[in-house]
């Protein structure tokens, strides 16, 4: 999935009215033109920090939802969890998130971006000259847009699959099952990127502006800066890089919810018959 994730941030970042070799019209003149231009390695560019960034940012998704979702039913005095405190759980479970992945999505940011091909000769290269140049604490550029951008995403993901398990027939075999959570998985990951897209596009545009001491970015801001890109290139601008985003988290939504699942249920397995 992860050149998408490459066209996805070429898109958002392109300014308004860009022409030229490199100007994109839309997701697969985004996929032709990087590799024509750049070769098909370069779909791969960055792709060390979300590796090392996936097991922890799931492995806290999913736990941080589990904890949260507690301490809402006991606050709110509810036995069984509810649409409303599905769509609590998963905004806190998001906030949660986002700090363990704003330094890996500022280096994976610097590293797909093609003005910053040059800069940079890989992972360790990014944080190196970050900190040199910009202080310790730029490795947390964006944390606020990245925290609207993951309360948004988990709010939607697992409110819906809340919403959808609720709606769908319960299944009566592990194949149905199967079934039922990539539906609801899949839903709400498309769900959660129509929500979280404009903080995304936003989000991108900030990691990839290095501070520059005595200036003011001109996207320093999750709320601001979508207004600025609403103002300044039409409401449409906050979808960029969507069709690449949605293709990726939609399914990627529903395959994250099943192997989850089938992780824990293997787990409890595994427990169960060790105490036997």
């Amino acid at each position: 999935m992860y050149p998408l994730d490459v066209v996805k941030t070429r898109v958002q970042l392109q300014p308004a009215g860009a022409t030229g070799a490199d100007a994109y019209t839309g997701m697969v003149d985004c996929f032709q033109k990087i590799v024509r231009n750049e070769g098909f390695s370069r779909l791969y560019r960055g792709i060390t920090a979300p590796i090392l960034m996936e097991a922890p940012k799931r492995a806290t998704k999913f736990a941080a939802n589990d904890k949260w979702g507690k301490l809402w039913r006991d606050v709110f005095g509810q036995e069984k969890m509810t649409q409303s405190l599905s769509v609590l759980t998963g905004a806190s479970a998001g906030a949660t998130e986002a700090f363990v992945v704003v330094p890996f999505e500022l280096v994976k940011i610097r590293l797909q971006d093609k003005a910053s091909a040059g800069k940079y000769s890989g992972m360790t290269d990014v944080i190196v000259k970050t900190v040199r140049n910009e202080g310790i604490l730029a490795m947390y550029n964006g944390l606020e847009s990245t925290l609207w951008r993951h309360i948004l995403w988990n709010a939607g993901y697992f409110g819906c699959i809340f919403q959808v398990r609720e709606l769908i027939p319960k299944a009566s075999t592990k194949k149905g099952q199967t079934i039922n959570d990539i539906i609801a998985g899949s839903v709400g990951g498309t769900v959660g990127t129509i929500l979280n897209t404009p903080l995304d596009v936003v989000k991108s545009r900030i990691q990839n502006s290095p501070k520059v001491p005595g200036q003011v970015p001109k996207y320093n801001w999750a709320f601001p800066g979508v207004a600025t890109v609403a103002r300044e290139e039409g409401f449409a601008a906050l979808y960029k890089g969507f069709v690449p985003k949605v293709l990726r988290l939609g399914p990627g939504g529903g395959i994250l919810l099943v192997v989850y699942t089938g992780m824990m249920d293997f787990f409890r397995n595994m427990r169960e018959a060790k105490l036997a």
